[in-house]
């Protein structure tokens, strides 16, 4: 639903990158490797939770 907050593994705050990030790889102008590279984004496991993560709010809000 909501990007989480922490890093599910490590525990390092993730959300904060998580606006830059959609809105770069959105427009397509560059690719996710290199926008996380230039975040500061650098273990495995906190780029996993912002690459895999789909927002599905607009999706679920209708039926609660």
């Amino acid at each position: 639903m909501m990007v989480p907050v922490r890093c599910f593994t490590c525990g390092n705050v993730v959300s904060e990158h998580w606006e830059e990030f959609e809105n770069r790889t959105r427009e397509g102008e560059e690719d996710p490797q290199q926008v996380l590279d230039e975040l500061g984004v650098e273990r495995y496991c906190c780029r996993r939770m912002l690459v895999s993560h789909v927002d599905l709010v607009d999706v679920v809000s209708p039926y609660q």
